[in-house]
């Protein structure tokens, strides 16, 4: 599955994205799946081979990864939602089912509260959610001091990963995206990662469509507690916490993250009501 390229109106430049599933298309809402800070598009590769065989999807280069044009440096959350409106748009994708991790998980659950006309459904993996004052300071911390040009690929992944087999593998894999990642385009979003977690958290509870939270339960700034207050705050939310893993799911437990993302795709849009 090779990369398409998109121009975007301004000040957007070019989007960057990886699509399967075509002929779904105009049968369903299309899923539109983002990715997290340093990672790009294909880090989404379970998912892909997995929903393609019911729907049109679609997985984005974040602005400044892959082969996404970068934004202004010092970007903060609402420029990243405007930047997927723009993605949106140009694709001609009216409404859609939202996936996002980590950094993805903060532009679509801010996009659902936002702009609830444009989701479907939206599904936030990894994600943060009003972090506690210690835990706000140390990532605040973090993005100034990427902001300088330090960046540390060992740290993360060290945060990520354990040492069974299957995460051994997809540590290497996420090293090689960490590694070609532009630093002024990791430097913006980690900044606008740092600050975000909890711009739109007061909206969760207009958020009518189905919302699906889910992390691992190792992981230790996304962590179950996060999930589980997304999932209490929007009217129809679910919490799935996957044992024995942390922040890259989707890599080291695919086939469970694949059955939660098949069963939310399954959701009723309205409670009771067809789907």
């Amino acid at each position: 599955m090779t990369s398409t390229t998109l121009h975007l109106s301004e000040p957007f430049g070019t989007v960057a994205y990886r699509e399967t599933g075509l002929s779904h298309a105009g049968k369903v809402a299309p899923v539109v799946l983002i990715h997290g800070v340093g990672m790009q598009s294909a880090a989404w590769g379970p998912q892909l081979g997995a929903l393609e065989q019911s729907h049109h999807v679609i997985a984005l280069d974040m602005p400044g990864h892959g082969g996404s044009d970068q934004i202004p440096a010092g970007s903060d959350l609402p420029v990243f939602l405007d930047w997927l409106l723009a993605v949106l748009d140009a694709l001609a994708l009216d409404r859609v089912n939202l996936a996002g991790h980590s950094m993805g998980a903060l532009i679509a659950g801010g996009l659902a509260v936002r702009n609830p006309n444009r989701v479907e459904r939206v599904a936030l993996l990894n994600g943060v959610f009003c972090r506690d004052d210690a835990a706000s300071k140390s990532v605040i911390d973090r993005a100034k001091l990427i902001g300088t040009g330090s960046f540390d690929v060992e740290t993360p992944l060290q945060r990520w990963f354990g040492d069974t087999p299957i995460e051994r593998a997809a540590r290497d894999q996420v090293a090689a995206w960490l590694s070609a990642v532009s630093i002024d385009g990791y430097a913006t979003a980690y900044g606008a990662f740092a600050r975000g977690d909890a711009l739109y958290a007061d909206g969760f509870g207009l958020i009518s469509a189905p919302l699906l939270a889910l992390t691992g339960d190792g992981d230790p700034n996304s962590t179950p507690a996060m999930s589980h207050a997304m999932a209490e705050a929007a009217p129809r939310g679910t919490a799935v916490v996957i044992e024995n893993h942390r922040h890259m799911v989707n890599l080291t437990a695919p086939d469970t993250v694949n059955a939660a993302l098949e069963a939310w795709l399954e959701t009723p849009l309205e409670e009771g009501g067809p789907k």
